[in-house]
């Protein structure tokens, strides 16, 4: 894939203006788009016929898909920036399929390093830009590197014909290749069909296909979400039962897909069709449990809202405030019933809870080193922020490095209905914005925390230090 870095927003903005109403009409297939419909000679559309022109393409992809014609290879662009071109959006990247192998495309271009174990693909730098290719892939019956077990695809280096490739493809809005030898479009699987109809449907048997991957089933919802379509029935009717498929997945691979769920601007979208499919529990099973309580299911819908607000501002976001708050309901639920309604939990008594929890939730989806220490900032602080402020040691908390976070975070558990932290993000807010002598009147107005906490002697016992047995990045 390559970045737009080499395009301007401006010029992008100017020629991608076009709606689906320019789409050409193609006669709509309501039937599930089965093996034998994929055909061996796809529906070409000339140029005149679509919408995507050498304009919409990052120069560093089109100097790659020339440079690989000139030495005789095919070169097509495939996926979502076709997809997303000819639907009249902005494309992320664009994807690069060809005939030559691995090694050929590293011996063509000089920047190129060949990378991934289950799916070799070359990635190709071009100034800024990273440009992905890959070589066309083959059904797993023809022999070379593909590794399946108990129909799940584990290794899928099997290289074929851009034909077997199209069948390879999960699916049909994401089968449509572009030709840049004559600038036509190659549509295998009535792909332009469901693009105009606005429908998500899986090339081939769709339990089959779930079964060789079961991402698929999380890339189905993604799309949805993100384009507003509609999953077709045959493809979504075998969801509801195989999601439990998601626990053979690597830990690992699943953060990714949470965080192209939740951090790409649908979030909200995406929660809501990942629940309509029973999916959200397979990612998050310890905070699904706790969806029945109105308060925890507004937490989660409203930090989604806001990071869905935040993209949509160009602000950044942080996949640690995320999972702190997908995470806080069943780590608060965890803690003894009367210490978190009065919130007088100690920290060690939160450390040692955050620590089980996040050792359980690592088998479903595995949350790096560097993002746990963080979340772990997060909640340690909202104790801290609900303790009476003595002397200074309101600057102590100021200048935190996560003290902004951790505010925000005790807004955000307000914002959702808990009642225990509303006077204290109210008493913050103030505090933030008042000037000094207003700061030293507040001081002596803070909230009553509930119940008195003893203060504790100074020991000369070592912190705490949470081990959590998670994979390094």
């Amino acid at each position: 894939m390559t970045s737009h870095s080499s395009l301007t927003s401006g010029l992008l903005s100017t020629v991608l203006k076009i709606s689906t109403n320019f789409l050409p009409q193609y006669p709509q297939i309501n039937l599930p788009v089965q093996e034998d419909s994929i055909k061996q000679r796809p529906i070409r559309i000339p140029r005149p016929e679509h919408t995507l022109s050498r304009r919409h393409i990052s120069q560093s992809a089109l100097t790659v898909l020339y440079q690989l014609r000139h030495a005789g290879y095919q070169a097509f662009l495939v996926g979502g920036g076709v997809r997303d071109v000819l639907l009249g959006r902005i494309p992320k990247d664009f994807d690069v399929v060809t005939n030559a192998l691995p090694e050929e495309i590293k011996k063509l271009f000089r920047s190129c390093r060949l990378i991934g174990r289950r799916f070799l693909l070359a990635h190709v730098r071009l100034n800024k830009d990273i440009v992905e290719v890959a070589t066309f892939r083959a059904h797993h019956d023809k022999g070379g590197d593909g590794v399946m077990e108990e129909g799940r695809i584990l290794r899928d280096n099997v290289y074929g014909t851009i034909d077997e490739d199209a069948w390879r493809r999960d699916f049909t809005i994401n089968a449509l290749y572009y030709d840049i030898s004559d600038f036509s479009l190659l549509d295998y699987a009535n792909g332009m069909a469901d693009l105009r109809a606005g429908i998500i449907r899986v090339i081939g048997n769709p339990q089959r296909r779930y079964e060789e991957d079961p991402v698929r089933m999380l890339r189905a919802v993604r799309f949805a979400a993100k384009l507003g379509f509609t999953i077709a029935p045959t493809t979504a009717t075998p969801i509801q039962q195989l999601g439990g498929l998601l626990a053979n997945i690597p830990p690992a691979r699943l953060l990714e897909e949470v965080q192209k769920l939740f951090l790409s601007g649908y979030a909200v979208q995406a929660f809501i069709q990942l629940r309509e499919y029973n999916l959200f529990k397979q990612l998050f099973p310890y905070t699904d449990e706790c969806l029945e309580d109105a308060q925890t299911l507004a937490l989660i819908k409203q930090v989604l809202h806001n990071t869905d607000e935040r993209l949509k501002d160009n602000k950044p976001v942080a996949p640690a405030f995320l999972l702190a708050a997908l995470l806080w309901p069943p780590l608060s639920r965890s803690l003894p019933a009367q210490a978190a309604g009065k919130n007088t939990y100690s920290t060690e008594m939160l450390l040692k809870a955050s620590q089980s929890l996040l050792v359980k939730q690592h088998k479903r989806v595995a949350i790096p080193r560097r993002i746990v220490v963080l979340m772990q900032e997060i909640w340690s602080l909202q104790q801290r922020l609900v303790r009476p402020v003595r002397g200074k040691r309101y600057l102590n908390l100021l200048e935190h490095p996560r003290f902004r976070a951790s505010y925000d975070f005790l807004l955000l558990r307000a914002q959702a209905g808990e009642e225990e932290a509303k006077p204290f993000a109210q008493w913050w807010t103030q505090f933030i914005n008042s000037d000094e002598q207003q700061r030293q009147a507040l001081l002596s107005q803070y909230p009553a925390t509930g119940s008195k906490q003893p203060r504790r002697r100074r020991s000369n016992k070592k912190k705490i230090i949470i081990k959590v047995e998670i994979e390094s990045e």
